[in-house]
């Protein structure tokens, strides 16, 4: 008999997720996510993918309530903000106005 009892399959997955961490780092969980994700994105296909995050993003919004998801997003853009330095950001926020601007430009075109 083991010296240390007997252990649920919650613990003993659990000694196993920490084993693993300790071995590879927090490194190699984001590389297998990764790959997960291409994985699951070349089943889904983009439209099926985008859906899927569309649906991920409502279920958090629900958790958080408008006014946590709203914080969520300001947080997210100071952390952006923050890695692209003022210059940077500006830039970023000038591509997307133009972005924007295109797509409304081709959505008043005629037969689209």
């Amino acid at each position: 008999m083991d010296p240390r009892g007997e252990l649920t399959v919650r613990q003993a997955g659990q000694r196993g997720g920490t084993s693993t961490a300790g071995k590879h780092g927090s490194s190699f969980y984001r590389e297998i996510g990764r790959r997960g994700g291409q994985a699951r994105k070349g089943q889904l296909g983009p439209e099926g993918y985008a859906k899927l995050g569309r649906k991920g993003g409502e279920a958090r919004k629900t958790q958080l309530g408008s006014r946590g998801y709203a914080e969520l997003g300001r947080n997210g853009g100071e952390a952006r903000k923050t890695q692209l330095g003022s210059e940077g950001y500006a830039q970023l926020g000038r591509k997307g106005g133009r972005r924007v601007a295109e797509l409304i430009k081709r959505g008043k075109q005629p037969g689209k």
